[in-house]
């Protein structure tokens, strides 16, 4: 088996952008960019979907300043509830009374 390629944001940018300007079809743009038809059809849905913030490479998912501040108060708030419950835990554990 070969070794799996894998293609920089940039170049996956400018693939999307050459076929979305270009007289040529899809096909034809993947043969001339030495890359897979399937391959340049889902980066295109992609670019579709999510503009400029699709291809975050390695898994990392990009998000905007507002989807960035929500995670980062979802975050906060699992860490406050995780301290809540340990704090409840250990009121009961001290408000028992000794036998």
């Amino acid at each position: 088996m070969g070794e799996r390629r894998t293609y920089t944001e940039e170049f996956k940018r400018d693939a999307v952008k050459h076929s979305i300007n270009s007289d040529k079809n899809c096909r034809e743009i993947a043969e001339d960019l030495g890359i897979n038809y399937n391959n340049l059809i889902r980066w295109r849905k992609k670019f579709r979907d999510n503009g400029e913030l699709a291809f975050p490479g390695k898994g990392k998912q990009k998000l905007t300043q507002e989807q960035q501040k929500i995670k980062d108060l979802e975050n906060e708030l699992k860490e406050a509830k995780l301290e809540r419950d340990i704090l409840k835990k250990a009121v009961a554990i001290f408000s028992k009374k000794p036998k």
